[in-house]
């Protein structure tokens, strides 16, 4: 891994992981509501790839699909409604746990086979979501912790539709796009319930522009310079990265609790894509 790959993927995990930090701070201290913090993170998402795509020139937003944006929107919305009882760390924890399971459970539903070492992973990263969620009292609310995981699930599918995009950047700026009238038709939903300031929508203009658009751009042109594990597993560092920032930044609590089913779900992902990826691939 050269030095440039190496600095654009921390960039890109610190942008991933202040995602997380952005929506808790605005949704805990803020005024704005659920509904309008999704719907400036995608406006503003969707002007800065048009931006970068423009200035890059011969790129077009017509790329992407309506499966595409639709799956993007619920990862979006659930994220910012789950923000408003979870902490930051635990919400990244439930957020990648869920993405990268649903997509190991898309391959077994395809028909692959896991190894031995992959089951006892799957086990343990199966089983330290359980936990996580199981009563006790730094449990997060359930019904906050059950929206987190479907956001990861819809950015799990996200994802899988985006496989093989000869131009991803180009795919997530039409994606970004697409959710705009979706986002609109949430805002009327909640009209009675929308409200914001200026701190809120300052946030949320930053998770969009900032950390979404330009950090996909940097993840993007990362990846390149990265193998398939590499790319991976540097993922799973997000939700430490998440942990740790929101005990300094936010002031919220480091439980022993949350490190050991973060160790547990974090460490049997990393053990099913390191032998996945150790084994030989499969033809279709």
């Amino acid at each position: 891994m050269t030095a440039r790959t190496l600095l654009l993927t921390a960039l890109a995990m610190l942008a991933f992981a202040g995602n997380s930090l952005l929506c808790r701070a605005a949704l805990r201290d803020s005024q704005i509501d659920p509904a309008s913090f999704t719907a400036l993170r995608l406006l503003a998402g969707a002007l800065m790839l048009w931006l970068l795509l423009f200035l890059r020139k011969g790129s077009s937003a017509k790329s992407g699909s309506w499966y595409g944006a639709v799956a993007l929107f619920v990862y979006a919305a659930a994220f910012s409604y789950a923000y408003l009882h979870l902490d930051a760390g635990a919400g990244a924890l439930l957020l990648f746990g869920a993405v990268q399971l649903s997509m190991i459970a898309w391959g077994l539903i395809r028909g692959e086979r896991l190894h031995r070492l992959q089951v006892v992973g799957l086990l343990l990263a199966g089983g330290g979501l359980v936990a996580l969620l199981l009563p006790g009292t730094s449990t997060p609310p359930v019904s906050a912790s059950l929206l987190m995981v479907l956001s990861g699930i819809a950015w799990g599918a996200y994802s899988l539709l985006g496989r093989g995009t000869p131009d991803p950047l180009a795919a997530t700026a039409g994606n970004f796009i697409r959710t705009l009238p979706i986002a609109a038709v949430l805002c009327l939903l909640a009209l009675a319930w929308l409200e914001w300031d200026t701190a809120g929508v300052i946030y949320a203009l930053l998770s969009g522009g900032l950390m979404s658009g330009i950090g996909y751009a940097i993840w993007y042109a990362a990846l390149p310079g990265l193998a398939a594990i590499q790319a991976a597993s540097v993922q799973l560092s997000v939700p430490l990265i998440t942990a740790l920032a929101g005990s300094l930044l936010l002031g919220e609590t480091l439980t022993g609790r949350l490190l050991l089913v973060g160790l547990a779900i974090l460490g049997g992902i990393a053990l099913v894509l390191r032998v996945k990826h150790k084994v030989p691939a499969r033809t279709e």
